[in-house]
């Protein structure tokens, strides 16, 4: 992946500033730096600890997808972590900065606020902008994917918040150990499900599964991070007639379903053609439409 831009962005600065919403201008609250230099403390606590949050947003051509989406997921995530709030009116215009910086076609831009320095005064923010890799041939070619036990049951979010299980934190060692582990037993990606036999999500991406002419995903809960991508696809099959629904799905609703997906920010949809080495069918048609539109400007 090659970096092609960053900014730092000044958290403390936007205190003063009026509430979210146009009209203030927040320009000076952040800061281009070069994205190949040195930039972090020997004590930034998101490389010691991992104590922090992030999205990814897709850029295509210059354009920012699905942006108010992502700024609802940090702070969401922000407040799971009691971390600052993000001033959403600030980060909006440093994604906007950013996203001229990025090159043709797709592109991966990193939202990062950490809790800072150690026994430091402020948190720290910045935003990076890099090409995104090839996906073409997945989408179409699809994913192997391995079903792994989480090993928490579907109540545990709820008995043990602490776990930050549904925010979207800097801590992804579990979710990258998933993935070695699904391409250990033959898989290219995994699928997490609860000790007790609940869908969940993979370990970057969202699950869509078709059964009996129906879209449903896993209920966001049990520790499900509510996927932008999945809540614009929904958004689409809703447009088109299709019914889309949430639902807290057993392990077994797998072998109902007719088609299957994992979507995400930058892979996009992503068919599924085998679970645990059960192949399943493919909706080639239905996949290339939808990454046509997740590739169209979204907002």
């Amino acid at each position: 992946m090659t970096w092609r831009h960053a900014l730092v962005i000044d958290p403390v600065a936007a205190d003063d500033r009026p509430a979210d919403g146009p009209g203030a201008d927040f320009t000076d609250t952040f800061t281009p730096i070069d994205p190949q230099a040195p930039a972090l403390s020997v004590g930034e606590l998101s490389t010691q600890r991992g104590d922090g949050i992030f999205e990814s947003i897709g850029v295509v051509d210059g354009h920012p997808q699905e942006v108010g989406a992502h700024l609802d997921r940090l702070i969401h995530s922000a407040r799971l972590c009691d971390l600052p709030v993000p001033h959403r009116e600030q980060w909006r215009q440093a994604v906007v900065a950013a996203a001229t910086e990025a090159p043709e076609g797709e592109s991966v831009m990193k939202l990062i606020l950490s809790r800072g320095v150690e026994h430091g005064p402020a948190p720290t923010a910045w935003i990076t902008v890099a090409s995104a890799p090839d996906f073409r041939t997945v989408r179409r070619d699809g994913v192997r994917v391995a079903t792994l036990d989480r090993g928490l049951d579907s109540g545990a979010p709820e008995r043990a918040p602490w776990l930050l299980l549904g925010a979207k934190t800097l801590s992804y060692a579990v979710n990258m150990a998933a993935i070695r582990e699904a391409k250990r037993r033959g898989a290219d990606d995994a699928l997490f499900v609860s000790s007790d036999g609940v869908l969940l999500e993979g370990p970057t991406s969202s699950l869509i599964l078709r059964i009996d002419g129906r879209y449903v995903t896993p209920a966001p809960g049990a520790g499900i991070l509510h996927g932008t991508t999945q809540m614009s696809v929904f958004e689409e099959l809703a447009r088109r007639g299709f019914e889309t629904a949430y639902a807290t799905l057993p392990a077994s609703a797998l072998s109902q379903a007719d088609a299957a997906w994992l979507v995400s920010s930058v892979r996009l949809a992503v068919p599924v053609t085998a679970i645990d080495g059960s192949p399943m069918p493919v909706d080639g048609e239905l996949t290339r439409s939808i990454n046509e539109y997740l590739l169209s400007p979204r907002d």
